[in-house]
């Protein structure tokens, strides 16, 4: 048990729960919420390199066959912890108005909204010992996710160097929210032919 706990996979997943408030903190390293051009270089290289342990956890566990009860139930949270963290701490940081504010908002409440529902059709469908695969659209759809947010991370900051950054991201993420709201019906639709057998 011990043992596989602490395989490399799980291993990697514990670190992207642990980047998530390694990123909190760049936003606060002067005492309070403030974007810095530093803080958010740091975000984002700690972000970057959660996003890297999602794909790695995933196809080592696969490779070298060491998939885990504890592994398959941490992923997703690692996952959804991250993405959450993030565009929470983007919606607050209003100081240098750079990032999601204004309508961008009702995307990143329609990707969290779709998480938070999502993760309770799996939790019920779980107890009906019902499996709910990840399609290979709710993986690109991670995938848009993840770069949205790795550009609005940059925001400001990157914008001194390619002056579309925080406008990629903000497009990236609308992308995202709609593909988020296709899967979150598939999942639903998925759902619901066994909430309806019960």
């Amino acid at each position: 048990m011990a043992q596989r706990a602490f395989n490399l996979p799980n291993m990697l997943t514990y670190v992207r729960i642990l980047a998530v408030p390694l990123v909190v903190l760049c936003f606060f390293l002067e005492g309070h919420l403030k974007s810095s051009d530093f803080a958010r270089w740091s975000a984002l290289v700690i972000f970057l390199l959660a996003s890297i342990t999602d794909y790695f956890d995933g196809y080592l566990a696969r490779a070298w066959q060491q998939t885990s009860n504890i592994g398959k139930m941490l992923d997703p949270i690692a996952d959804k912890l991250l993405v959450a963290t993030c565009l929470l701490l983007l919606a607050a940081d209003t100081d240098r108005h750079a990032g999601i504010a204004g309508w961008s908002l009702w995307a990143a409440i329609i990707i969290l909204c779709r998480e938070i529902l999502v993760s309770g059709l799996r939790e019920y469908l779980a107890a009906l010992k019902v499996s709910v695969p990840v399609t290979q659209l709710a993986k690109w759809k991670t995938t848009i996710q993840m770069i949205a947010i790795a550009f609005l991370l940059a925001g400001p900051a990157g914008d001194k160097i390619f002056p579309l950054t925080t406008q990629v991201g903000l497009v990236l993420l609308w992308i995202a929210a709609l593909v988020t709201l296709y899967t979150g019906y598939d999942y639903f639709r998925a759902g619901l032919k066994h909430i309806m057998d019960e």
